[in-house]
C-alpha cells in the first residue's frame, strides 16, 4: 500500500507519488482529498499524467484523482520487456493493480488517445463492473490506417535538440491539433514531457520502445467487442478535425454498447487537451450528473 495521502495537503495542488505496480514502479500525481470520489486519468501514447493538471486542478474539489504515468512514460520505470509490458492487456493489469493499491472499490474514469482505448479495455475486462462514469477523449474501439501508420513512424525515433525551446517549438508543430491557447500551455507541455539524454540533448519523456506495441500487437486497438460488454455511463469527446476518431465510428459508439453521448470539441482534432473551461466544464458536468 502507498503511504496513506496527506489530508492537509491542498486539494488544488498535486502531490507527487511512486508505487509499486505489479513488479514496476509508476508515478502517479494525485489531487484531492482521500475520501472523495475515485477518479483515474490517464494519458496519451507518448505523453505523462502531467497532461491533465489543469482539469484535475479544477476538479480536485470534488474528487479524489489519480493520473499515473504509465510505465514506460514520464517518471515512471521503464521495461526490459517491451514486447510483454506495452500493450493495453498489460495497461489493464497495471490499472487494476493501482486501484486495489489505493483501495479504490469503483472510479469513475477519463482518458485520452491511448488513455481513452484503456478506458474501454479496464471498463470490458479487469474493472469491469467498477467504472461508473467513463469518458473517452477522441479514440474509438478501432484504429484507422493514416494515423496508426503515422504513429508507428515516429513514436519509436523520437527527436533529439539542443534546448529546451527547441522541444517547445516542435510540440507546438505536431500537438497543434491539441488546441492548446497560451504560451504558458505549451511551455508547460515541454517542460513536463522531457528528459536530458547522456549526450546532453533533449528529447521526450518516454521509451522509445513503446511503439512496439504497434508491431507486436498490431490489433490491440481492435476492440468492438470489448465496446458491446461496457456497462458505464459512457461520454465520448472527438475533436471536429480529428483523424482518429472518425465520424461513422463515433455514430456507431451512440447505438452500439454503452450508447455513449458525443460532444464535438470545436477548434482541435486530436485530440481536444481539457485545458479550456468549456472542455473542463463538458466533463465536469457529465461526472456529476
Amino acid at each position: 500500500m502507498p503511504p496513506p495521502s496527506d489530508t492537509s495537503w491542498p486539494a488544488g495542488q498535486p502531490r507527487s507519488r511512486y508505487v509499486k505496480i505489479l513488479g514496476r514502479e509508476m508515478h502517479v500525481t494525485e489531487w484531492g482529498q482521500a475520501g472523495s470520489r475515485p477518479l483515474v486519468m490517464w494519458h496519451g501514447l507518448a505523453r505523462t499524467g502531467r497532461d491533465f493538471d489543469t482539469i484535475a486542478s479544477a476538479l480536485a474539489d470534488r474528487f479524489h484523482i489519480l493520473c499515473p504515468d504509465t510505465i514506460g512514460r514520464g517518471l515512471s520505470e521503464w521495461s526490459d520487456r517491451p514486447d510483454e509490458d506495452y500493450c493495453l492487456d498489460a495497461y489493464a493489469r497495471q490499472a487494476a493493480a493501482l486501484i486495489e493499491t489505493f483501495g479504490f472499490r469503483s472510479i469513475d474514469w477519463v482518458g485520452t488517445s491511448m488513455g481513452g482505448a484503456l478506458g474501454i479495455r479496464v471498463a470490458a475486462t479487469t474493472l469491469a463492473g467498477r467504472v461508473g462514469k467513463l469518458v473517452i477523449n477522441d479514440i474509438g474501439p478501432t484504429f484507422p490506417t493514416a494515423p496508426f501508420e503515422r504513429i508507428k513512424a515516429y513514436v519509436g525515433t523520437p527527436p533529439e535538440f539542443d534546448t529546451v525551446t527547441a522541444l517547445e517549438d516542435y510540440f507546438r508543430v505536431i500537438y497543434t491539433p491539441f488546441g492548446h491557447h497560451t504560451d504558458a500551455q505549451w511551455r508547460h507541455m515541454a517542460e513536463t514531457s522531457l528528459r536530458r539524454l547522456p549526450s546532453g540533448k533533449i528529447t521526450t519523456h518516454y521509451d522509445p520502445a513503446i511503439v512496439r506495441q504497434m508491431f507486436v500487437h498490431p490489433d490491440d486497438y481492435e476492440q468492438w467487442a470489448h465496446w458491446e460488454r461496457i456497462t458505464a455511463d459512457t461520454l465520448v469527446l472527438r475533436g471536429v478535425t480529428s483523424d482518429l476518431l472518425l465520424p461513422p465510428d463515433a455514430k456507431r459508439m451512440t447505438i452500439s454498447g454503452p450508447r455513449a453521448r458525443i460532444v464535438e470539441i470545436e477548434g482541435c482534432g486530436h485530440a481536444p487537451a481539457l485545458n479550456v473551461p468549456g472542455q473542463i466544464e463538458v466533463v465536469r458536468s457529465f461526472l456529476a450528473a
